[in-house]
């Protein structure tokens, strides 16, 4: 039985998920990779093996309970363990509230981002406990720091997962489990094509603090190695929520003349 660690990475089928699939799969974890689109998993999965790797790929979506039941199943029976788990799977449906459909981009974003989460967690976490280890890493979002508009429902997911993450490390830090949450700034991968945005305004992240998703996939790495609460990607967004914090009338403005007005034609 090989004594590498097992890692669970959910939404591996594409960007930042299937970056970090390859990251760690150079570094000799065991990897479970969980998706809807299970070709791409296999495509992804064969790859990894190829170089020397092990790679499990199941087909599953976080916003079922049992499939994810079926999932964690799966990787204990054939990996007999998990020490890593990265919630990655999320999605953002971004336009005024008064637009978003209650079904379709409410109540999906919400499962997704926020429930298929928690289910996967808590169903991995057992086995975590009973071995007195492992690392939970849950991808928020800047949007789980800064709430803009069009982004009522995404930032609440992340807000929500922010929460989550910092009550779940303070559960479960007593059986030597540890828990981070990422929260990266603009990030190019298919998200964007998947948002529904249009804007007027032509404001986005600055192309020199836009980060690839090989970039984020290090930084995973990098907790992975050195456990910590948080970290935020680039560093200098951080100023961007001490701002936020300190001075929200100041943002409350900004954001309204720059961009709300503009977006509603006011």
């Amino acid at each position: 039985m090989s004594s590498s660690p097992v890692m669970l990475i959910t939404g591996a089928s594409s960007g930042i998920g299937e970056a970090t699939a390859r990251v760690f799969g150079r570094q000799g974890y065991r990897l479970a990779l969980a998706a809807r689109r299970l070709p791409r998993l296999e495509a992804l999965a064969g790859e990894i093996q190829a170089q020397g790797g092990q790679a499990l790929p199941v087909a599953a979506d976080v916003a079922n309970f049992q499939e994810i039941e079926r999932l964690v199943g799966a990787v204990l029976d054939h990996f007999g363990q998990i020490d890593l788990l990265f919630n990655n799977a999320g999605f953002g449906r971004l336009d005024w509230l008064d637009n978003l459909h209650p079904l379709d981009d409410i109540e999906a974003q919400l499962r997704v981002n926020l429930l298929g989460t928690i289910w996967t967690t808590r169903l991995v976490l057992p086995h975590m406990i009973a071995r007195r280890k492992g690392h939970i890493i849950n991808m928020s979002s800047m949007a789980g720091l800064i709430a803009t508009p069009t982004y009522t429902i995404y930032a609440a997911s992340k807000f929500a997962v922010r929460g989550f993450t910092e009550a779940l490390r303070r559960e479960v830090s007593i059986y030597g489990i540890r828990v981070s949450g990422i929260y990266p700034g603009g990030v190019s991968t298919e998200f964007s094509q998947h948002t529904g945005v249009h804007q007027k305004s032509g404001l986005t992240t600055p192309s020199a603090l836009r980060l690839s998703a090989e970039d984020v996939a290090q930084a995973v790495l990098s907790l992975a190695r050195r456990p910590r609460r948080s970290l935020i990607l680039p560093a200098p967004m951080k100023v961007a929520v001490w701002l936020n914090a300190l001075f929200p009338a100041l943002v409350d403005w900004m954001i309204e003349r720059r961009f709300t007005r503009v977006e509603r034609g006011l």
